[in-house]
């Protein structure tokens, strides 16, 4: 058995599945490496496995393969439940839905500039809000990994006259640091109301305004954009790179995310707006250049393949990201809770979906990966449009591997 999937004690129950999973795998290993099957809705062939052959990071996965029945029938359920989530309620975007690595779907709809009618393609970048939080969450836990930051670590260890104590970086990472959300207190300053702020602007002035913080460290679960931008500099601290260069040079580059980056002040003469229900453009404001909560700009065809190097621990290994997984928060009874970088659902037969939404402007996205299935639905658009968020409907589709009967409601 590969070393890296073994089982350990203390696993949480996703991880001895997936251990089995991943074991049961090596029957397969006489198959040739998996060929992708046309794509639904742009008809076209994807060209995901040439990007993945091409990644600098260990191999891919070895799913077992679908059958061609079995990959109808899923394909089936999924174009049906599409067209009735998204399909006729004005989806601009694009959307892929995958299972074992292959594409089911993928679809794209609209125009990236309404006022210009440019058409929507593979390659078209969408801002995907804070989806970018399981990029700048799993950076963060790379670099614990590598023993270059420790989680217990106090915010002073990196500006020593940050004015809020008893903060760590696992406490930014899970939105338990109680600080207060820069995207609301940052306008109330004449000062800021036009001007555009940087992530070092944002630092600067919680160090010298104090705003009133939400609450004490560690007394609970609030969500709270300032950690993740904070967690950015933290970045940058540690590696001497903006951050978005450290993402290039070690995330999207390495994974073959040719399409992404991370939008920053730099970028902000080439801003595309996104749109409103009504079609109404929506321009660059004063919180736009400020990234880590929000600000990578990517494809659902690049969000496949970041989805692909978590599931073969290529770009952390598989203790790391099962610690970035476990939920953090328990004031409050009930299946939602929020681990690191990552929204957590846990449903009673201990099935546990990991995702993360986003919503920006007129920019939204859902981000799902149902891990004791090895689906994933990604689903981003620039037209704010709520039915995005229907992506753990598809959930039902898959459902431990449902079977034949299950696929064909």
């Amino acid at each position: 058995m590969n070393p890296q999937w073994q089982i350990r004690q203390n696993n949480s129950s996703w991880i001895l599945l997936n251990s089995r999973f991943k074991y049961s795998t090596l029957k397969y290993s006489i198959y040739p490496i998996l060929i992708f099957f046309g794509i639904i809705g742009c008809k076209q062939k994807s060209d995901y496995d040439s990007l993945k052959s091409k990644n600098t990071y260990e191999t891919v996965v070895d799913y077992p393969p679908l059958s061609a029945e079995r990959k109808a029938r899923y394909t089936n359920a999924v174009q049906r439940m599409y067209d009735s989530i998204l399909g006729k309620r004005g989806f601009n975007g694009g959307i892929i839905i995958a299972k074992n690595g292959e594409i089911l779907l993928e679809d794209y709809r609209g125009y990236a500039d309404l006022r210009i009618k440019d058409t929507i393609t593979s390659t078209t970048p969408f801002h995907v809000a804070s989806v970018s939080k399981t990029f700048t969450g799993m950076a963060i836990m790379k670099l614990w990994e590598e023993n270059k930051l420790k989680l217990e670590d106090s915010i002073q260890v990196y500006w020593p006259t940050f004015p809020y104590p008893g903060i760590t970086i696992q406490m930014l990472l899970n939105h338990r640091s109680g600080l207060p959300n820069y995207v609301y207190a940052m306008p109330k300053d004449p000062l800021w109301k036009k001007r555009l702020a940087t992530n070092q602007d944002m630092l600067q002035f919680l160090i010298q305004q104090k705003p009133t913080a939400y609450g004490y460290p560690n007394r609970g679960f609030h969500y709270c954009n300032t950690n993740y931008a904070l967690l950015a500099l933290i970045i940058e601290k540690i590696t001497g790179q903006t951050f978005p260069d450290y993402m290039k040079d070690n995330v999207f580059t390495p994974l073959g995310m040719k399409n992404s980056f991370i939008f920053s002040i730099k970028d902000s003469s080439n801003y595309k707006p996104s749109f409103g229900w009504n079609n109404a453009p929506i321009r660059i404001e004063p919180m736009d250049a400020i990234y880590g909560d929000k600000n990578v700009y990517t494809t659902p065809r690049d969000l496949l393949l970041w989805d692909d190097a978590l599931y073969s621990n290529k770009f952390v290994s598989e203790a790391t990201l099962d610690e970035a997984i476990q939920p953090t928060s328990f004031e409050k009874p009930g299946t939602h809770n929020y681990g690191m970088g990552w929204r957590l659902m846990i449903l009673p037969n201990n099935e546990k979906i990991v995702y993360h939404n986003g919503w920006w402007h007129g920019n939204n996205s859902s981000f799902t990966r149902l891990i004791n299935d090895t689906a994933t639905i990604i689903i981003v658009g620039n037209k704010f449009n709520r039915a995005i968020y229907s992506g753990q409907k598809f959930s039902s589709i898959f459902n431990n591997d449902a079977g034949d009967e299950k696929l064909a409601e």
